[in-house]
């Protein structure tokens, strides 16, 4: 009940496979319902991502693991703060792998497992990496993550632990991208990078129809911006919703970005910023220097008659700390970019105080490292333990030099039995951490580029405090 058609020239394809990039004119393609043919079509079956399936492209296949149906709490501590009477919270951090991106990962495998595909790409700054690498866990499919040189380490941790291939390129995602693009072609892999897969639009625009079922339409919906696909997605949403006749107004969509890396801001608000240097954020979320999606997004701002807004850092981290304290959420700091951003609105009368708010929550602060720079001003010990463990140990020692089971008790200071030492390294080789090679008979350990990954995400960690 969907065709691909183009945002620029509405020319129409095929659903699948799924195509980002228009033949004809190079536009980008995204799904269109029938709407004549879902108009007396309920949601069915419980409240989760899989009951808006009939308003989704068709899939065969149904991968899941209880995504979707996330909380919308009414933040009464925190509006209170701000200042509004209305403010609501979706709470995407509640999916399976604690962000909104689990919804994409169940659409994308689930289409990759219609067309028989045995190994899926992404390009990723953070959470589609995790997500997708778990399910692909559960499915059964070889996950190919591309990540760039700066990425949240408990998202890395992720992908380590659902056993993802990880090949790090580019110093921002969209080296990265330009990476998965190419690799999918060479492959003819499953390209799942969410700026080139418009299945990722409609299985976010899911997060609007879930927000009309739990409360109708808000005059505000705060979306912070990367790539510039979830916020447009988000309008695509109520627009359909609207299509369907489900709903008769739609809200205003205020896009939020870091003021380190603000291009759709700039480009929004039509100035040239000047930036020494490259592009930075501690919100590594939306650290995207070329934005793909820009113009979906400036379209879902404009359309709806919203705004943007830059926020900084600073402010990203004091509003994290506010949804914490006074609501019980601890969002990334990608998210809390929404709470910085409304505090502006409302102190400059854009926004009053009855107006109705949702601010969309993408994912876990547990995901994400910089918070810990707070943190850990109250709190050093919070990874007390890491840099004494063994493993850690075993792995700085490989990565000076490669060496036998023996000479790695000695060198660990004879602390523990030599069977417990062993049993380390065949954990560090079955993670893949470690490597085996026969010289003069003996059997070294080497370590692997995994490995010096890990070490270089506890150093990362250890920076913070």
């Amino acid at each position: 009940m969907s065709v691909l058609r183009c945002t620029q020239c509405s020319a129409v394809l095929k659903p699948y496979p799924p195509r980002y990039r228009c033949p004809e004119c190079g536009g980008l393609l995204e799904y269109e319902l029938d709407y004549e043919k879902l108009k007396d079509r309920a949601f069915q079956g419980s409240f989760n991502f899989w009951r808006y399936r009939s308003f989704l492209p068709d899939v065969k296949n149904v991968a899941s693991m209880r995504e979707g149906g996330t909380p919308l709490h009414k933040a009464e501590r925190l509006g209170g703060r701000i200042g509004l009477k209305h403010l609501y919270l979706k709470d995407e951090t509640r999916n399976p792998t604690n962000s909104f991106r689990d919804r994409s990962a169940a659409l994308l495998v689930s289409n990759a497992l219609d067309l028989n595909y045995e190994c899926m790409v992404c390009a990723t700054n953070g959470n589609l990496g995790a997500s997708l690498s778990a399910y692909c866990a559960k499915y059964g499919l070889v996950c190919h993550v591309i990540i760039p040189k700066i990425v949240d380490m408990g998202k890395l941790a992720q992908m380590l632990i659902y056993d993802a291939v990880i090949e790090e390129y580019g110093e921002t995602v969209d080296s990265s991208i330009e990476r998965a693009e190419k690799l999918a072609e060479e492959t003819g892999w499953y390209q799942a990078t969410p700026e080139l897969n418009p299945l990722t639009l409609e299985a976010q625009k899911t997060i609007a129809f879930e927000v009309y079922e739990q409360f109708g339409v808000p005059d505000w919906f705060v979306v912070s911006m990367g790539s510039g696909g979830t916020i447009y997605s988000v309008w695509k949403g109520f627009k359909e919703l609207l299509n369907l006749g489900k709903i008769d107004k739609l809200p205003k969509m205020l896009g939020v970005q870091a003021e380190g890396c603000s291009p759709i801001i700039d480009s929004y608000l039509k100035v040239k910023r000047k930036v020494s240097g490259s592009p930075l954020t501690h919100a590594i979320g939306i650290l995207v220097k070329n934005p793909i999606q820009m113009n979906l997004a400036l379209k879902a701002i404009e359309e709806s008659k919203g705004t943007a807004v830059a926020v900084t850092d600073n402010e990203i981290f004091s509003a994290e700390q506010d949804v914490a304290r006074l609501e019980g959420v601890f969002a990334e700091p990608a998210s809390s970019g929404t709470i910085a951003a409304l505090k502006k609105l409302k102190d400059h009368s854009i926004i009053s105080e009855d107006e109705t708010v949702v601010c969309l929550i993408t994912g876990s602060g547990l995901k994400a490292t910089d918070i810990l720079q707070a943190l850990s001003k109250k709190r050093k010990t919070a990874v007390v333990g890491a840099e004494f463990s063994t493993k850690e140990k075993i792995l700085r020692i490989l990565d000076r030099k490669e060496a036998y089971g023996y000479e790695l008790w000695k060198l660990l200071g004879k602390t523990m039995t030599r069977p417990a030492v062993y049993q380390h390294l065949n954990e560090l080789y079955n993670r893949g951490l470690v490597s085996l090679r026969l010289k003069g008979g003996k059997k070294y350990f080497v370590i692997t580029e995994r490995g010096r990954r890990v070490l270089q995400a506890i150093d990362e960690l250890k920076a913070m405090l």
